[in-house]
């Protein structure tokens, strides 16, 4: 028994939550509880993101990216079905971009990207009042979605990836878009943002 028997100790807490530039947006680094068996990595814990606005995810989605340079985004729900989300990769690597929509917002418009992958452990946590959108950096990405709020298509929005307004400077030439996020049009002069 001692040889196939291993006490983990179990590290508290499991999430670091770190700022960024834009007020409220976190990189979330998970850690990893390691033998050589191999690891346990938490992916939320409503204890540990208590007060982040996902206290209580209600949706969780998983997607599928099969080719590199491909762009998703930028999509966001207006109240009352604005949305918190947490963006985990669990396969390949990620350009996770969010920008920021809040009214009245002194980083209104401005986006940060971070690079998510199953090696870095890193998550990012996008409050209300944001658009997400990514580029996979590599074939066959995975990506885990937490969302504090139900699908609503009625007030669905997006904005479109290449709109030079944003300026978000994609890593990759993009490959492939969907003909929903090819379609959305540049912001107006007169877009002043989302009142939350």
């Amino acid at each position: 028994l001692p040889n196939i028997c291993r006490r983990m100790e179990l590290p508290v807490p499991h999430f670091e939550f770190l700022a960024t530039p834009l007020l409220g947006l976190k990189v979330v680094r998970r850690r990893r509880i390691e033998d050589d068996r191999g690891y346990l990595s938490r992916m939320f814990c409503a204890a540990e993101f208590e007060g982040l606005g996902l206290d209580k995810p209600v949706q969780i989605n998983r997607t599928l990216t099969r080719r590199q340079g491909a762009v998703r985004g930028m999509h966001f729900q207006h109240p009352p079905h604005a949305e918190t989300k947490l963006i985990s990769c669990l396969k390949g690597k990620v350009f996770d971009v969010a920008v920021d929509l809040r009214a009245g917002s002194p980083t209104f418009l401005c986006w940060h990207a971070e690079e998510l992958s199953e090696e870095n452990q890193r998550s990012l946590l996008i409050p209300a009042g944001f658009a997400h959108g990514f580029q996979t950096l590599s074939d066959d990405c995975e990506l885990l979605y937490l969302h504090s709020n139900f699908y609503a298509p009625d007030v669905e929005g997006g904005l479109n990836p290449a709109d030079p307004r944003l300026g978000i400077n994609w890593p990759l030439t993009i490959s492939e878009m969907s003909a929903r996020d090819c379609g959305h049009s540049y912001l107006g002069a007169d877009f002043s943002g989302i009142e939350l």
